[in-house]
């Protein structure tokens, strides 16, 4: 019988700095070195055999289970279009410093160069933020593969970092960014991630940052192929309207927390627990403010409280969240599968 659970914390040390904000959220172990948690994760940290990878109530993978109950967990439909993964990755990032510029690669790319079947398109759902915080999010204005290159070559962290158009955030606001493009998240930004379900990350810089970029920064195949993956083009006014945006979360109303943008990738909805009803289908429910209770269509009803992530398998039916708010995650609908590259 596949049922919903509570996972429990799954940080693991990284090569930057952070992690209390989420050791205080999920009841886990904090810091100094832990500034992220994966959540639901059947994705494992480029080049390891199982760290990263979400542990159900029994001491089993995730992973494991959704590859031998596939149906029950992700119902007929998602897997006769997607076949047996949850198609998505969410993350909890606790940054103490900020993200290195870096980028992902996109579909095409790691179907090429790595033998993948995603690349990494994510977006960030902002819990917390500084006064006058800011991300980064594209360079501000055209480079040539020859300028990045001579930046990476030279350390020149604070060339890459200016060479960033930057935007203003706060908790509750949302950020899309697709493969390719150049980003950075500043100090101190709680940020709930959700992402295709890869590792993979190019480094611009790491002067500051507990890695060897040249050893690790290209994703195993050298700066002058991985770079091909960079977006050099900036982020104009009209395409920044569908990628960053204000006040998505602490709404009175459940809500969508992106646009039409994301949905070949994966969705994320606000709820706030007014007799929230959601279809049956593979869910992430993290529960960020109150206590209450999720009733299933198919499973036995649940208390939550502040801090708790729900894994929620299509088995379970239809349910609704009374009380607690918090966002639920899940992955794209058959009908919005992108094309096969």
């Amino acid at each position: 019988m596949i049922s919903p659970q509570k996972l429990a914390s799954n940080q693991f040390d990284h090569f930057y700095k952070g992690g209390y904000r989420i050791g205080a959220l999920r009841h886990g172990p904090g810091g100094p070195m832990r500034p992220e948690e994966w959540i639901g994760s059947m994705t494992t940290r480029f080049g390891e055999k199982t760290m990263g990878l979400s542990t159900l109530s029994d001491g089993s993978y995730l992973r494991d289970s959704v590859i031998a109950n596939a149906q029950a967990w992700l119902g007929a439909e998602h897997l006769n279009t997607f076949g047996a993964s949850t198609e998505l990755l969410m993350k909890l990032l606790d940054p103490d410093q900020r993200l290195p510029v870096h980028y992902h690669p996109n579909r095409k790319f790691a179907k090429e160069h790595l033998a993948l079947n995603h690349g990494k398109t994510e977006a960030w759902i902002i819990l917390e933020a500084p006064d006058q915080a800011e991300v980064g999010l594209g360079f501000s204005s055209e480079l040539k593969k020859p300028e990045v290159a001579k930046m990476v070559n030279d350390l020149d962290s604070v060339g890459l970092l200016a060479s960033l158009q930057k935007f203003k955030v706060k908790a509750g606001d949302t950020v899309f960014v697709p493969a390719g493009v150049p980003h950075a998240i500043g100090a101190g930004i709680f940020v709930l991630e959700l992402q295709e379900p890869t590792d993979l990350s190019a480094l611009l810089e790491w002067n500051d940052f507990a890695v060897d970029g040249v050893k690790d920064g290209h994703l195993g195949l050298g700066f002058d192929t991985v770079l091909d993956a960079l977006r050099y083009t900036p982020i104009e006014k009209e395409e920044a309207s569908k990628l960053v945006f204000a006040d998505r979360l602490f709404t009175q109303s459940d809500a969508s927390v992106f646009t039409d943008v994301a949905n070949p990738y994966f969705r994320a909805d606000y709820l706030t627990g007014k007799s929230s009803k959601i279809a049956a289908g593979f869910s992430i429910f993290l529960t960020l403010d109150g206590s209450g209770n999720i009733a299933f269509e198919n499973s036995a009803a649940m208390e939550i409280q502040k801090g708790d992530a729900i894994l929620i398998p299509h088995s379970a039916g239809s349910w609704t969240l009374t009380a607690a708010s918090g966002v639920v995650c899940r992955p794209p609908l058959a009908k919005d599968a992108p094309l096969a590259i």
